[in-house]
């Protein structure tokens, strides 16, 4: 593949094997969903080596068989919620988490000034102080993951300091930056790269969400916004995530759906 994709690498790999013969996928994605999947297809009979490296064998069977297998935990959840404890400054912990995959995310909360502690399926994190402002540029995994770059950037609006937040992986996926400045926030985008300046306090508006993590940082800029924000379009949200509001309530955010 010329660009490394996740959905493409999966899709190849689940018609691979079952086509006759060996396929052989360079340039593979190394996400850890591409590795669950592996281990799914293999739990049903497909034989599939290098699954977690840029080249993944497959040698084709002639069917699939059942097979039990738990899907991995949603890393881009986790990581969401870790940010909006962050930017409101609480303590969290989170459980049935899956902490190896997602070392980018926490090297970066840890230097933007978190407490993170972690065991083999759960994450604890607590922020006692306004954040430190953290630069992050997007790249395939291991790299700092795309889908938590609105996340870090509300949790930026708020930090002490300015951080550059480059985007490498999707055009136009800043469009959240500019509802975000109705909040109040100092962004200024250049290109593929957006300079966020830390303000005080964030003042609720209405904003409309245009993807799904859009919308997520959408939320998390509201929850630290003085007044009342109304995220529009939420239905990008419920694509990606399941109770959003009742999970950040049980954590003692006001955060009501109306529609």
């Amino acid at each position: 593949m010329d660009l490394v994709t996740v959905t493409g690498t999966e899709n190849l790999m689940m018609a691979a094997a079952l086509a006759e013969g060996e396929t052989l996928l360079e340039n593979a994605a190394r996400e850890p969903e591409v590795v669950d999947l592996a281990r799914c297809l293999t739990a049903m009979g497909a034989k599939i080596e290098g699954a977690g490296s840029d080249r993944i064998r497959i040698q084709g069977v002639p069917s699939l068989g059942g097979a039990e297998h738990c899907v991995m935990p949603d890393r881009i959840e986790t990581g969401t919620y870790l940010a909006a404890a962050a930017a409101t400054r609480g303590k969290v912990r989170l459980t049935g988490t899956a902490p190896d995959s997602l070392d980018a995310t926490l090297d970066k909360l840890r230097e933007a000034g978190a407490k993170v502690s972690t065991s083999d399926s759960s994450i604890e994190i607590e922020m006692a102080d306004r954040p430190n402002a953290v630069s992050v540029r997007t790249a395939p995994y291991p790299g700092f993951a795309t889908d938590m770059q609105a996340q870090f950037m509300a949790l930026a609006t708020v930090a002490r300091g300015t951080a550059l937040i480059t985007e490498t992986i999707f055009e136009n996926r800043f469009m959240h930056a500019l509802e975000m400045q109705r909040l109040g926030a100092d962004i200024r985008l250049e290109g593929n790269t957006a300079m966020v300046k830390g303000v005080e306090r964030l003042q609720g508006a209405k904003v409309m969400a245009t993807d799904l993590r859009a919308s997520a940082g959408l939320v998390i800029a509201g929850l630290v916004a003085d007044g009342d924000t109304v995220v529009d379009r939420i239905y990008h949200l419920d694509r990606g995530y399941e109770a959003l509001e009742t999970k950040l309530s049980s954590l003692g955010a006001r955060i009501v759906r109306i529609s």
